[in-house]
């Protein structure tokens, strides 16, 4: 899942670069030369001929390649815009006649234009709103991704300690009491470190103990004294289960160790 979430952020980023040139590409596209280079001369200065030197000589195969695959990352980061996408591309089935308003950019692809005389009331320039557009709902893409990592993390760590939470319950039926204590330890463990990271919370120790996470929310205020001892219970039926030799963990006691950890992932964040 980190890998994904990488990759996600490395495409998205790219598509937004390719996006910017093909959206300067596509105003080459629609002025004359001369109008076109004054004006990314006097918006960019020195960096002008730089960037002109990037933009894609053939706009048509380029953007081809750059709106299939922004359909394909929007449908796994911002399905609801999918469509919205797709309808500034593609012609409208029920369209009767061709305006600024309907213009489309298979429109521009195409070169469509409607003229009266020498006169051209709908041209190729029409499309630039609606690649703009679609340029934007990828920068969306891009906001709602980032804002939804912090959703994503909980998102995997819940699947994960309810994976581990489920691997424990089958040790405690094989008889497997002190193992499955062990593992439910390292899950709670996990998890009051999680809180700490997600609210601020300031860890001194390098490998803190379920006492020590549990002292910095309560002195943080993140838990109160109830939830603090709470806790402070569940941490001596860890030490019981992982670093007490001399006295073997009930299965009951290792039962409720579970059934608390588990009370404390869904209250406790």
């Amino acid at each position: 899942m980190a890998l994904n979430i990488e990759r996600f952020k490395v495409d998205l980023g790219r598509l937004i670069n390719e996006g910017t040139l093909l959206e300067y590409a596509m105003r080459r596209d629609t002025s004359n030369d001369g109008e076109f280079l004054k004006q990314i001369r006097k918006q960019l200065g020195k960096d002008a001929d730089a960037l002109i030197e990037k933009l894609p000589k053939n706009f048509g195969v380029k953007y081809e390649s750059w709106y299939s695959e922004a359909v394909v990352l929007l449908r796994q980061i911002l399905p609801d815009r999918v469509s919205n996408f797709i309808s500034l591309y593609e012609k409208p089935k029920s369209r009767k006649d061709l305006s600024w308003g309907n213009y489309v950019i298979q429109d521009f692809l195409q070169g469509l234009c409607v003229t009266r005389g020498s006169e051209t009331l709908v041209g190729p320039s029409a499309a630039l709103s609606q690649f703009r557009q679609q340029l934007g709902i990828v920068k969306a893409a891009q906001g709602r991704f980032e804002s939804s990592l912090f959703e994503i993390r909980q998102l995997v760590q819940a699947d994960v300690f309810d994976n581990e939470i489920a691997a424990a319950r089958e040790l405690l039926s094989n008889k497997f009491v002190r193992a499955a204590g062990a593992i439910t330890g390292v899950v709670l463990e996990k998890h009051l470190l999680q809180v700490c990271e997600d609210h601020g919370t300031k860890i001194t120790k390098k490998n803190p103990s379920i006492s020590d996470l549990n002292e910095a929310l309560r002195t943080a205020a993140v838990i109160d004294v109830p939830q603090w001892r709470y806790i402070s219970m569940l941490g001596d039926l860890r030490n019981l289960c992982a670093h007490n030799k001399k006295q073997e963990p009930t299965s009951e006691q290792v039962s409720d160790f579970i059934s608390g950890t588990e009370k404390v992932l869904k209250t406790i964040s």
